[in-house]
């Protein structure tokens, strides 16, 4: 399978204008995606972003001709009825064929509970998402759908304007469980970069094969798409400083559960020195050697390298990328 380069569009970090012009330019720069993700809040209150992941969309559609957009990841079970989001879906696919994608997660504290949502374990979230994309699926399958689940029920529901070409379902996962899942169900699976290599080879990746081997199915059947953490610029000392703004990704699990107020989750943050905040992102200034360090997550088998840039120059770090990495990515050959 030939490798698919896209760009993460930070939703956390700029407004919606700003965000759909950075995507024309990841077009115009030869991406072959954009991904975004759908947060009511962002890591950070002071200058943070969390536009609506669903209008923005269609926005950039519009803006757009042939970059395939999607959503990682969109969580479908609390602030949304599944059947709601099957129905957005299949209008954004039917406006832009072929080129939408689904990606959904088991969602984050962050942004459901200060709607006044109940917060639940992690194996009642992993019920709520396996459920919800059933029930999407089968909404894009049949009409007048009945549904009688543990979480979501529907009576007699029909999306009415289904698109023809099926909008592929991605599941994001860091855990076996919801991974063995994606392998079963999905048509793509969704992780991020600057782990332990151990995670990916020894329980990611296995588990995947495992999903999809009770189905039929082997891993090249899946889209297999990483979030790659990437600083790239001339100036290596700037792209170390770029990655400040995200340090909350480089929070232990223990450090950021259950936090769900931004502006704490800013102060856990901001307490990090530069050198931790940047240990979840591959920092360079030569093309070569990022692509080299890229490369290590094409042999361990993803095909679809989505780039989130830390910094705020985004027209800038779009502009290097698309002159100085991606060919040099393309020319691998893979």
């Amino acid at each position: 399978m030939a490798l698919r380069l896209g760009y993460k569009a930070s939703a956390e970090q700029f407004g919606p204008k700003e965000l759909a012009d950075f995507g024309v330019l990841a077009e115009q720069a030869g991406f072959d995606s954009v991904f975004v993700s759908d947060h009511l809040q962002p890591w950070r209150h002071d200058g943070g972003h969390a536009p609506a992941a669903l209008p923005w969309l269609g926005a950039l559609g519009a803006r757009t001709e042939k970059i395939t957009l999607g959503t990682s990841v969109l969580t479908p079970t609390f602030r949304y009825h599944p059947a709601v989001i099957a129905q957005a879906f299949a209008t954004l696919g039917l406006l832009f064929p072929g080129r939408i994608i689904l990606g959904v997660g088991s969602g984050e504290s962050l942004n459901e509970v200060p709607l006044g949502l109940t917060w639940p374990d992690g194996k009642e979230r992993f019920a709520r998402l396996k459920e919800a994309v059933l029930l999407i699926q089968q909404l894009w399958r049949e009409d007048r759908v009945t549904f009688d689940g543990t979480y979501y029920s529907t009576d007699k529901a029909t999306i009415y304007d289904k698109p023809e070409q099926p909008v592929p379902i991605y599941i994001g996962a860091s855990g076996p469980a919801a991974t063995r899942l994606a392998g079963r169900i999905a048509d793509g699976f969704i992780t991020t970069s600057g782990k332990a290599d151990t995670l990916y080879r020894d329980t990611l990746l296995p588990a995947l094969a495992e999903g999809a081997g009770k189905v039929g199915r082997t891993l090249d059947d899946l889209d297999l798409l990483i979030e790659m953490k990437v600083s790239f610029d001339h100036d290596r000392e700037k792209a170390m400083h770029d990655t400040k703004y995200w340090g909350a990704l480089a929070l232990t699990p223990e450090q950021k559960s259950g936090v769900e107020d931004p502006i704490e989750m800013q102060r856990l943050a901001d307490a990090l020195p530069v050198e931790q905040a940047a240990s979840r992102w591959i920092v360079s200034s030569d093309p070569e050697e990022h692509v080299e360090k890229i490369k290590h997550y094409v042999d361990l088998g993803f095909r679809h390298l989505v780039f989130h840039a830390p910094g705020p120059d985004q027209a800038r770090f779009l502009e290097l990328y698309g002159a100085e990495v991606l060919p040099r990515l393309r020319a691998l050959g893979v």
